[in-house]
């Protein structure tokens, strides 16, 4: 593995075209110039070029923030380039044709770069939910239009789905009631459990992550239902339930796994309208966006029994205050966004860039792209 800079030289450079803010058909050019933007390990940097040999990927491990573990994308923020370094790293972005992370996952350095850089047409995004990262770029209209965004979205799923089905038997098996005995060192008497395989789980948001969480729930007997837009059949849910429906549909469940991404849209989805009208002592949990959730609204239904637990790994902001009630309410685990971490998950994103740079070379659509009207 080589760890000194590798140099980003190259006279040759796709030929691209901007069609409606998807990255143009570049069928038959001969190579696609890709900036590295963020830390991505030489063997996988690699292994992109590997997957797709057309890709001439400019990087130099020098000026990147490093990583301070698994996918830590942002690095380390103690790290200062120099003024030359700092040039060097600006002339490495704006001489691509495409980006490997929004650089240094800024997006100030985004908003600087698609303006510096007129040939700049695809931009992927480390995060599954990039949208909100672009969108604070405040691109203007002409580079939304001339730069497809795609995200990571899916190379999540599993561990996020893991996590949901951990908060969902945690609640049905009364994690917190386990913990606080064993801390008094209280034997009581036995009291029944719920049981997966009788409760209905109502799955917000049937994306990547949602279809994940979906079939593991099935697997394990739940009788699955899920919100969609499109009506389109999804494999292990038992009803498909019309994101308008939303409130009435939780009176049926004994579980709520939200797993929809941060919009205007999903702001606040799950709020008192329709924490009003779920089951007495209904699990919540949340694996896609702190903002779906109504905090203050999900503190009110957890006080009055009518949520009797709820996991989230995401917060409407982080870190979470330590003035939120969250922190202290006995019926609530808190997990600092860390559901998603997997040691797999850097070489997952490179597989999945290395398969859109042959789609956007071979003028196929590629996954994962995003809309930059609703920012997902």
């Amino acid at each position: 593995m080589t760890t000194g800079p590798v140099p980003a030289t190259s006279t040759s450079r796709v030929s691209t075209s901007s069609t409606n803010g998807a990255a143009g058909s570049t069928s038959g050019a001969a190579v696609l110039r890709v900036a590295v933007a963020v830390d991505l390990r030489e063997e996988l940097c690699r292994r992109i070029e590997e997957l797709e040999p057309r890709v001439e990927l400019l990087r130099n491990h020098a000026l990147y923030h490093p990583m301070r573990g698994p996918a830590d994308w942002s690095g380390d923020p103690g790290f200062e380039r120099t003024p030359a370094q700092q040039r060097e790293f600006e002339q490495l972005v704006d001489g691509a044709d495409a980006l490997f992370g929004i650089p240094d996952v800024d997006p100030a350095a985004l908003a600087r770069t698609a303006a510096a850089n007129p040939r700049l047409r695809w931009v992927h995004t480390t995060a599954a939910g990039g949208g909100g990262q672009v969108k604070a770029a405040r691109l203007p209209a002409e580079a939304l239009e001339r730069v497809a965004f795609t995200t990571s979205a899916g190379v999540h799923g599993g561990t996020l789905a893991e996590f949901a089905v951990f908060g969902v038997l945690a609640g049905a098996k009364d994690l917190p009631r386990l913990h606080a005995q064993q801390a008094r060192r209280e034997w009581t008497d036995r009291w029944e459990m719920r049981q997966l395989d009788e409760m209905t789980v109502l799955v917000v948001g049937l994306g990547g992550i949602g279809r994940s969480v979906a079939a593991k729930l099935h697997a394990l007997g739940a009788r699955v239902h899920g919100t969609t837009r499109s009506g389109e059949p999804v494999d292990g849910v038992d009803r498909l339930v019309p994101i308008d429906d939303l409130a009435e549909a939780v009176r049926q469940a004994d579980a709520i796994v939200a797993t929809l991404p941060g919009t205007a849209a999903t702001e606040g989805l799950i709020g008192e309208a329709v924490l009003a009208n779920v089951r007495p002592g209904t699990i919540v949990v949340n694996v896609g966006r702190g903002t779906v959730i109504d905090e203050p609204a999900l503190v009110a239904a957890l006080a009055d029994g009518r949520v009797g637990f709820a996991a989230l790994d995401v917060f409407a902001v982080e870190p979470l205050p330590d003035t939120s009630p969250l922190w202290d309410h006995p019926q609530v685990l808190v997990s600092p966004h860390t559901a998603a971490l997997s040691g797999a998950e850097e070489e997952r994103i490179a597989r999945l860039f290395a398969d859109n740079a042959r789609r956007l070379l071979d003028g196929e659509p590629l996954v994962n792209q995003m809309d930059t009207i609703e920012f997902y």
